[in-house]
């Protein structure tokens, strides 16, 4: 009997692994965002202005507890890899509390605002279940990071120095 536990749970383990994406959908990319003058901009144009560059996204928001907790890991991370571009994308209720956290947190990199914040395109692309959030996008345009919480995974790190 015990043999026939361990088969069902390898199986379901299987099963349950699914192969995360290496680029984003169309849906995703088409998506829109508010920069900080209130502009509107695709995920594609975000990209596009970094193409040829790694990009990390950290998906965040000021009310969000562990995603200050963690900033201090995103400035280590910038510092120990300033060639890369950071985007960091707002989860924010609105876009006065998200330009004051970005002032009061310090948070240096590319903001985009979320007006629709999970309701969109690109988050039921990126299957937001907990922030922060951290992908991380390749010179080569490539998701190589799809889904990590800290910002001093070693998959993260591992990303940044290929």
């Amino acid at each position: 009997m015990n043999k026939f536990k361990y088969i069902i749970i390898l199986f379901l383990g299987l099963l349950s692994c699914k192969e995360e994406p290496k680029a984003f959908s169309t849906k995703a990319l088409n998506d829109t965002f508010k920069n900080i003058e209130g502009n509107t901009i695709t995920l594609k144009s975000i990209l596009e202005k970094h193409k040829g560059k790694n990009v990390v996204i950290d998906i965040w928001a000021s009310w969000c507890g562990d995603c200050i907790q963690g900033m201090p890991k995103v400035k280590a991370l910038q510092t120990q890899f300033p060639d890369v571009a950071y985007v960091f994308l707002s989860l924010d209720r609105g876009e006065d509390a998200w330009k004051r956290g970005i002032k009061k947190y310090d948070v240096v990199g590319d903001h985009y605002y979320m007006p629709n914040g999970k309701d969109c395109d690109f988050a039921d692309f990126a299957k937001i279940s907990w922030i922060p959030r951290y992908m991380v996008i390749n010179k080569s345009s490539e998701i190589v990071v799809f889904n990590v919480i800290e910002a001093d995974d070693d998959k993260l790190i591992e990303a940044l120095k290929n």
